[in-house]
């Protein structure tokens, strides 16, 4: 006698195979879209401690004039990713679903312009 799988348990393997990969898939796309939001929010914070470190630099050195979006970029030219644009002093991150949250660089700050809807990146204020 043959000792075998029977179909009944095939098909109940398989069943409990797909109700696993049914719940682990919906799981791992949130990872991503919480990983590009990480992501953005290292940038931001970034931005930040690189335009109060240049600000204090040149106050050391007796410049008081006010960082603006370009001196920014340029502190940071390669840790800004293709989801951030940058026009004149203002940066627009893209995030998941194409939300955008806007970004400015101004009296040597670097702050939310609007009340970002996007969720994890809602929390940045003035």
């Amino acid at each position: 006698m043959k000792k075998a799988f029977t179909m009944i348990e095939l098909i109940f393997v398989i069943v409990v195979i797909g109700i696993l990969s049914a719940v682990a898939v919906p799981k791992l796309a949130a990872t991503r879209d919480d990983a590009e939001i990480t992501r953005a929010r290292v940038t931001v914070a970034a931005l930040r401690s690189a335009i109060a470190t240049e600000r204090q630099k040149n106050i050391l050195r007796g410049v008081f004039t006010d960082i603006n979006g370009s001196t920014a970029l340029g502190l940071l030219e390669y840790g800004i990713t293709s989801d951030w644009s940058q026009s004149g002093d203002s940066f627009v991150f893209t995030g998941p679903n194409d939300e955008t949250c806007s970004f400015k660089v101004e009296n040597n700050r670097f702050f939310a312009e609007n009340n970002c809807s996007m969720v994890g990146m809602s929390d940045f204020r003035q």
